[in-house]
């Protein structure tokens, strides 16, 4: 922490919030109209065509006409009228037809055409997300758990905008009787969405907690956020934006400013929210290198919360992708590391030797025609811009935009941002001011080697709108922090992954030139955006558990996480190589099977105690958390990696050859059952004996310890590996995430 205070993440601010990185949420093209020929071979397909000039098709019918002229020779007459399902004046140009893939095909190599891509069908979103974590209306979760009705989550943050139409309370029934806290705002901006609201960032304690950054708006619509119909930015995109558990209540505490998140304002953050009684509290921010626990307000004050039976969810930090920058590590807080989803807002670089890169911007202007203009790679942004494209490498000086702003002012046409080896494939969508695309590093590197060999190199950008290519979904973000934890590396850190990268939620303002502030979106990027997707998944999980101790549900989100992305490989990361244990921690969340996990790993709270004592902490340090008086003389210290914890970490240069780890876990499932230990072969590791082999459980909530025995082999050919213990019953499967270090404590 610099100056005692604790920075916001995504930790930079620029002109909207520097590296708040950006997707964009699409809601489905208007329904087709069904023409004569209803035959299964056609299809509906968008194109996009280059807009005409001639001012004469200024009417829909010119247009109509100019549009039909794409068709093909054999749709003439009355069956062209019938294959068109519409025809866009102002959210792009082009229209839509009824196709077969040939006729597709053929129009897609007419000249001014710019692309064909078959219509998507599309189900009520918000950033995507909560249709990509699996989450519908009227069945699995959202149903089981009433959408999260009843739970309170808590937002530390920086404050809110209260009149957002996320934070509309349609639905939501008053707060339960246990609710003790106030909102600051007037009687019309508080309801029972929104049911409290206070600031700790100004001497009046009557102060009310308005978001004059965004983050805290975009935090809390994402966990919580209503249903709003007709969300978009820039006009794009038109979809339904809602949060992961829409009718839940908000309770807001302003401790954050532009200036960052002072020591004393978390604190009496913390300190209000346990006292009025929260449920859930998500943690968007942290230090900028990792605090040890007596020293950490987060880890204070969310040891105080986790005692109050409340949840706390952080972000992991986003100083990724190196090891050891994991911030928020606390075994009783979930660390939540940042991922990427299905979703890109596509635009493309076209080469003048026919090559095409593919990239991401928000801002994708109608009226911009996608000719060929030199391209050149100057020393800085504007250094040779009139009339030209621009190749920018991202640079830690200048955030996007206002690298895209510079060639803007110098006459530049546009941009091609690309990545440097570190940022790999993990791209952003920006609300540029000029036309612009974002690539990967492998692009980039092309792009820099046709610029060297042509001799008068060109290129275009196409604007391709939204599109669902995640092949690779969900990927580890490049920014996303890393462990091992420095200050307990026997605690596997991260403990989960989820959505962060590019992001729809609400925003203070518009970014665009509309003016209605209650419809205000924005996509930014961080693990300060997977956090409280958490948040919300865990607000479910508790109204339907309110029994669940947070470390209960905590193990049941760890247990039930995926592993394999889209394709059915091992989630990647920002290179696109598997992405190792330290970046993805247990895994993704898995929503649907987290509600039912079979069995879990609790801790009492008690537990912490031996814990912190065998982290070699005073017994003032440790009196300090606990907040109350420790001897650790006499008790029986643990070490970390012994914590009763849902993943388990193995350090061989500390311990030795051998080493043996004990584990409880409770049955959540049927009264009867029986698991049978799975192992997943770890690379080192001479041999793993689990003791009981079975677990053979009689009655509900019944309790069963095991060991683990691993020895690993005479001379390793790594550094550190990982597998998992899966327990495997007729209806469940219950995976424990291993880390193994053979020599050092860097990440895999």
């Amino acid at each position: 922490m610099e100056d005692q205070k604790c920075r916001l993440s995504p930790t930079t601010w620029t002109i909207f919030i520097l590296n708040l990185i950006c997707i964009l949420s699409n809601s489905p093209a208007d329904g087709a109209i069904a023409g004569a020929d209803t035959s299964s071979s056609l299809s509906t397909y968008v194109i996009q065509v280059r807009k005409p000039t001639d001012k004469y098709l200024a009417t829909i019918e010119d247009l109509d006409t100019f549009y039909r002229s794409f068709l093909p020779t054999t749709t003439a007459g009355s069956n062209q009228e019938q294959r068109m399902v519409h025809s866009y004046r102002h959210v792009l140009s082009g229209f839509a037809a009824k196709l077969t893939a040939e006729e597709a095909k053929a129009i897609g190599e007419k000249d001014g055409v710019l692309d064909v891509r078959p219509e998507t069908v599309l189900s009520l979103h918000t950033t995507h997300t909560p249709n990509y974590l699996g989450l519908r209306q009227g069945v699995g979760l959202w149903e089981d758990s009433n959408y999260g009705k009843g739970v309170i989550i808590g937002m530390l943050d920086t404050g809110i905008f209260p009149n957002h139409l996320s934070f509309s309370d349609e639905g939501v029934p008053p707060p339960p009787a246990k609710w003790k806290g106030r909102c600051n705002f007037n009687r019309t901006s508080c309801n029972n969405k929104l049911i409290g609201a206070r600031s700790f960032t100004d001497s009046s304690s009557s102060a009310a907690p308005y978001d004059d950054l965004g983050h805290g708006t975009h935090t809390a619509s994402t966990a919580a956020g209503a249903f709003v119909k007709d969300a978009n930015v820039f006009g794009l995109v038109n979809g339904t934006a809602v949060g992961i558990a829409p009718l839940a209540h908000l309770a807001v505490y302003k401790i954050c400013t532009g200036d960052g998140c002072y020591d004393s304002a978390v604190l009496a953050g913390f300190d209000a929210a346990i006292e009025d009684g929260v449920d859930v509290l998500s943690v968007s921010f942290g230090y900028r290198v990792p605090a040890q626990f007596p020293s950490d307000p987060i880890a204070m004050g969310a040891f105080a919360a986790t005692r109050k039976g409340i949840f706390v969810s952080c972000s992991a930090g986003n100083n990724g992708p190196s090891s050891n920058t994991l911030t928020n590590g606390a075994p009783w807080v979930l660390t939540v590391g940042a991922s990427s989803t299905d979703r890109t807002i596509k635009a493309t670089a076209r080469l003048g030797n026919g090559q095409e890169f593919d990239g991401e911007t928000l801002y994708q202007p109608r009226d911009f025609e996608p000719a060929q203009h030199p391209l050149v790679y100057p020393e800085g942004p504007g250094d040779d811009a009139p009339g030209k494209v621009n190749v920018l490498d991202t640079d830690s000086k200048y955030n996007r935009v206002q690298q895209g702003q510079a060639v803007k002012d110098a006459g530049g046409v546009a941009v091609i941002l690309v990545n440097d080896p570190a940022t790999g494939y993990t791209t952003f969508a920006d609300p540029h001011v000029l036309p612009a695309t974002h690539v990967s590093y492998v692009a980039g590197t092309e792009i820099k080697k046709y610029i060297k060999t042509a001799s008068a190199p060109t290129a275009a950008i196409l604007f391709k709108g939204t599109q669902f290519n995640g092949s690779f979904a969900p990927a580890v973000a490049y920014f996303s922090s890393r462990g091992p934890s420095s200050i307990s590396p026997g605690i596997l850190k991260p403990d989960i992954i989820g959505p962060g990268l590019n992001i729809l939620a609400g925003w203070i303002s518009p970014i665009d030139n509309s003016k209605d502030k209650k419809r205000a979106f924005n996509v930014i990027s961080g693990t300060s955006m997977s956090c409280p997707h958490l948040s919300g998944v865990v607000a479910l999980l508790k109204s339907s558990h309110p029994d669940w101790s947070p470390a209960a549900i905590k193990s049941a989100i760890l247990t039930t996480a995926a592993t394999n992305n889209a394709k059915g490989q091992p989630i990647v990361d920002e290179a696109r190589g598997p992405g190792n244990i330290f970046a993805t921690g247990a895994g993704h969340v898995n929503v649907s099977k987290a509600v039912d996990p079979g069995l879990i790993y609790d801790t009492e709270l008690t537990d912490y105690v031996p814990y912190l004592c065998g982290l070699n902490y005073s017994d003032k340090d440790v009196s300090l958390i606990v907040q109350k008086q420790v001897s650790c003389s006499s008790i029986e210290s643990i070490p970390d990696y012994q914590l009763n914890y849902p993943s388990i970490t193995v350090n061989f240069e500390r311990l030795g050859s051998n080493v043996s780890v004990k584990r409880t876990v409770r049955n959540v499932g049927p009264a009867n059952s029986r698991y049978k230990s799975v192992i997943e072969p770890i690379t080192g590791i001479g041999s793993i004996d689990v003791s009981p082999r079975e677990l053979v459980f009689t009655n509900a909530n019944e309790t069963i310890s095991y060991t683990i025995n691993f020895t690993r082999k005479a001379s390793p050919q790594v550094v550190n590996a990982q597998g998992a213990i899966t327990w495997v019953s007729a209806q469940h499967s219950v995976r424990t995430a291993v880390a193994v270090l053979f020599k050092g404590s860097g990440g895999l």
